[in-house]
């Protein structure tokens, strides 16, 4: 059986009768509906009767409504961009949808951070002999991002793996007195559980960057923060991972204010000799 309610659908579709062939259209166009709608519902929108959709589900395996929700809310957590109920995002009632599930991710990630946690990790990347940073998909723009941060606050972060590259020489490097930093944020790859723990491996101080479904998968990093991803729309948000390295890396810099300071003016130096950065007008 084809692992999406979508993939059954293009499977059987020129089996289906003209009525069911109206309920699939409707489940298409709209995927993420089925997660709140029951059978009643779809049919009025539908335009057809509550037995018509009944017999499509069992049709493409579902028991009922009930497992089709349940089919399309796992499909959203692990990342399958569908769409959701509700206003278009493009509404007024859409944009204010967006910013209050970016608050409840801001302070779901901020609840997280109590209790010392952004200190603590703050105070090992400071004091890192090296700071390895990865990510993949998702995750590598956060990753890269935090990098160039902390490359303002300190010298010896690197970032990987680079375009093209494997991963394993540089946790080879890795050793007590190190920090590797890896993101795994949704959709991340099926390998991530052990990139965790082969980074653990090396006696490196290891924190985990993941969204909550990821915990398990991170569970023998020695810090784990998880970053809330869930949206108002059809894909997942990161805009609290990015918070995150603002956040993390304004803590390294506040802990060494003046060595920082000190750096980062001699890099606003080479950028000016270099001509790399726009300067105000």
């Amino acid at each position: 059986m084809p692992r999406t309610i979508a993939e059954r659908i293009d499977g059987a579709f020129d089996e289906l009768t003209p009525q069911e062939r109206r309920v699939a259209d409707f489940v298409l166009d709209h995927p993420g509906e089925l997660a709140v709608y029951n059978d009643s519902e779809v049919a009025r929108m539908a335009g057809v009767s509550k037995a018509t959709v009944s017999r499509l589900y069992r049709r493409l395996g579902f028991s009922g409504s009930a497992e089709v929700r349940d089919h399309v809310r796992a499909l959203r957590s692990s990342g399958t961009p569908l769409g959701h109920a509700g206003v278009p995002a493009t509404a007024p009632e859409g944009v204010s949808a967006v910013l209050e599930a970016e608050r409840t991710n801001l302070a779901r990630l901020l609840d997280g951070l109590a209790d010392g946690v952004l200190e603590r990790v703050a105070a090992q990347l400071r004091e890192a002999r090296t700071v390895l940073v990865v990510g993949y998909r998702n995750g590598y723009p956060v990753a890269l991002h935090l990098r160039e941060q902390l490359a303002q606050c300190r010298p010896g972060v690197r970032v990987a793996p680079q375009p093209g590259q494997s991963i394993g020489e540089e946790l080879a490097d890795l050793g007590p007195g190190d920090v590797a930093v890896l993101v795994g944020l949704r959709r991340r790859p099926a390998g991530f559980a052990q990139l965790v723990a082969t980074a653990a491996e090396t006696g490196a101080e290891v924190i985990a960057i993941v969204d909550p479904a990821g915990a398990d998968a991170a569970g023998t990093a020695g810090t784990v923060i998880e970053c809330p991803v869930d949206g108002a729309g059809a894909f997942s948000s990161y805009a609290s991972a990015m918070s995150l390295v603002s956040l993390v890396a304004s803590a390294v810099l506040a802990g060494g204010l003046r060595a920082g300071r000190t750096r980062i003016a001699r890099i606003d130096g080479s950028y000016d000799r270099l001509g790399e950065v726009e300067t105000p007008g």
